[in-house]
């Protein structure tokens, strides 16, 4: 991807889409990369594109983790990806809310706060990138941020599909929502 202004970046869901979804993963003994992924990752790398997870977290409003906990998996699992292949994934945005026990606020998906901050600090622009999750939020929260969206069939969310609006993309996998990515969206 090359020309001036703003870049493009496909921002990525977290558990169901990048690892297995375990429920509340936040111990790296449980971090266990889906089939494909690390690889999927590096052709978007390879395409120029800057990779951002976003993330609901809420197991930290709940209290089963610590904020330091994410950012520590975070660090690992970043670490373990560029042992694996040539990518790294260039931020991680979380969410350490839920609106029973903390209220309301702007970066729960499906809510774009996640995606609109981290497009306004790494210089990226939602027109020209994607959201890639296995929950019909993350596609919500891609919309509304101004991306195109694709909905993964991976974690625990084929459910998902059947209630997906006809127009919205949906992909086996990462690896598959890699190709519709690099074909054009």
């Amino acid at each position: 991807m090359t020309g001036g202004g703003l870049g493009p970046a496909v921002f990525l869901d977290r558990d169901g889409t990048l690892n297995q979804d375990k429920g509340y993963v936040h111990l790296w003994a449980d971090w266990e990369w889906l089939p494909g992924a690390p690889e999927a990752l590096a052709k978007l790398k390879g395409a120029g594109f800057r990779l951002v997870v976003v993330t609901n977290q809420a197991g930290v409003a709940k209290g089963l983790y610590t904020e330091n906990a994410v950012r520590e998996l975070h660090l690992l699992a970043n670490r373990d990806l560029a042992g694996r292949v040539p990518a790294a994934l260039d931020a991680f945005y979380y969410c350490p809310h839920h609106p029973h026990y903390t209220g309301p606020c702007s970066c729960r998906k499906p809510a774009p706060g996640l995606i609109e901050r981290a497009a306004a600090e790494h210089g990226l622009d939602p027109a020209r990138s994607f959201m890639v999750g296995d929950k019909l939020s993350d596609a919500a929260a891609g919309l509304a941020a101004g991306c195109r969206s694709i909905l993964v069939l991976t974690g625990h969310r084929r459910a998902e599909a059947a209630a997906a609006p006809p127009d919205l993309p949906v992909a086996g996998d990462l690896a598959g929502a890699v190709r519709l990515i690099l074909a054009g969206g």
